[in-house]
């Protein structure tokens, strides 16, 4: 055992190894290169070539390009993807796609050009050039590009024994299956057995006897995003696709849905960042400006709301300087937990637990967190204010000032992306826009104008 781990770790991608085949590949030793390449599994070589420059990138395809395979390429972030496909020789791009389930070359398709894309379909065999094309036609972003086509099918009125013996037979099976799907005579699925129920059961075993209860069929036009949500709901590990007229046309395995669900989270994150879903550490300094300055331009606008209210009580701050620099903290509070509370609703939103059936009552309990939270932080803050100033006044002002903004901050955390889904809209796009300009303008507005009506 500790062998093995030992051996696991020798092999492992770090920055050594990186260093090193980086050296092997600057002298030019193609027998260096192999031997550091050889013992890594295709995702660690993906993450070697994400995280090398793009000369470096070319230099180390240049020299081993002919170990490029379809698990690697399937691997590569979609960033550098279309780079790499470009430095590969053709014959060893065609050798790799080969090696592709139809989903996966799918994938890669839909991230390269025409050219490109016209080598990659010349390569696949007739059967399986037609199954991708037919792939391709459906929607971006729906089920029927994201199965595979290759499915394992048995009559509903088979055995156990009949279907391990087809098994056995068949010529070609996927790489990975987990259940055979049965259909009726319409090539409509009516069940799933998996394969350890197939291979614990007697031979004369019906599989409409032993099917799961977990079956259910998905739309080849439904969005990725709803397949995600039903392989999260309902803990699947395979999912039949079936056309308008419910006959089956491919399968979506549970890997490829969690690759969903992983982009649905990256991309709610980057947006509520304000930097654009397909920001990556690979963009170019143009392309990384590109993609922000937008936002921060929509920013420049909305902090000119706050600068306005500020300007507004221009008289109150010259009579009491200390408001100049207590302000910004019940603002800069206020904006942390309407992030919290953006947070928290975004991701609700996304996973369906929040819906207009709970919604009053999700309101609600932001409502008691933001009056509770507000009277923490009141307490905390009032004291301080009152010691440090030497004035209770001002020390009531902070507190009542950042009661009122904790509410705002809660309240406005649910309530801002719940107003924009309903207008169908991202909620994770613009909501942190307006929550922080709604948190900055109702503090400086709460502060300042309690300052105003009991200070002066």
């Amino acid at each position: 055992m500790a062998e093995d781990q030992a051996e696991a770790e020798d092999v492992a991608l770090d920055q050594d190894r990186i260093d090193a085949v980086l050296e092997a590949v600057e002298a030019g030793n193609r027998e260096a290169v192999d031997a550091l390449m050889e013992p890594l599994h295709a995702a660690d070589i993906a993450d070697l070539l994400e995280q090398i420059g793009p000369g470096d990138r070319r230099a180390l395809l240049a020299l081993w390009s002919h170990e490029i395979d379809g698990e690697i390429l399937s691997e590569i972030s979609e960033d550098i993807r279309e780079e790499v496909v470009e430095a590969l020789p053709r014959e060893v791009l065609v050798e790799a796609v080969r090696d592709l389930e139809t989903d996966d070359v799918v994938d890669l398709l839909e991230d390269l050009e025409q050219p490109q894309q016209d080598i990659i379909l010349d390569a696949l065999e007739d059967a399986d050039r037609v199954a991708v094309e037919q792939a391709m036609s459906y929607p971006e972003y729906s089920a029927g590009r994201l199965m595979q086509r290759e499915v394992v099918v048995a009559p509903e009125h088979w055995t156990v024994g009949e279907t391990i013996d087809f098994l056995r037979k068949a010529e070609h099976l996927p790489d990975q299956f987990y259940h055979v799907i049965l259909v009726d005579p319409r090539m409509k699925p009516v069940g799933y057995a998996t394969l350890g129920r197939i291979l614990s059961s007697g031979r004369d075993a019906k599989l409409a006897d032993i099917v799961e209860d977990s079956f259910r069929t998905i739309e080849a036009t439904d969005p990725e995003a709803d397949v995600a949500y039903i392989f999260n709901q309902y803990h699947l590990i395979s999912c039949p696709v079936v056309d308008e007229g419910g006959r089956l046309v491919g399968v979506i395995t549970i890997d490829d849905a969690m690759n969903v669900l992983d982009e649905e989270h990256e991309e709610d994150m980057l947006r509520l960042a304000g930097v654009g879903d397909e920001a990556s550490v690979n963009d170019g300094a143009v392309e990384t400006a590109r993609q922000r300055l937008p936002w921060l331009v929509v920013n420049l606008f909305t902090a000119s709301l706050s600068a306005l209210v500020i300007s507004q009580f221009e008289g109150t701050i010259s009579a009491l300087v200390a408001l100049a620099a207590l302000m910004p903290i019940v603002a800069s509070t206020g904006g942390i937990a309407g992030t919290q509370s953006l947070a928290v609703a975004v991701r609700a939103l996304a996973t369906r637990d929040l819906t207009q059936a709970n919604a009053g009552r999700v309101i609600w309990r932001e409502l008691g967190a933001g009056i509770l939270n507000g009277l923490g932080l009141a307490l905390i803050l009032g004291a301080a204010g009152t010691l440090i100033f030497g004035d209770w006044h001002l020390g009531l002002v902070l507190a009542m000032a950042m009661i009122v903004n904790q509410i705002v901050a809660a309240l406005g955390g649910v309530l801002v992306p719940l107003t924009l889904e309903r207008l169908g809209l991202d909620p994770a796009l613009a909501s942190g826009t307006f929550v922080t300009t709604l948190t900055d303008v109702m503090g400086f507005f709460a502060f300042l104008g309690l300052a105003t009506v009991m200070l002066l």
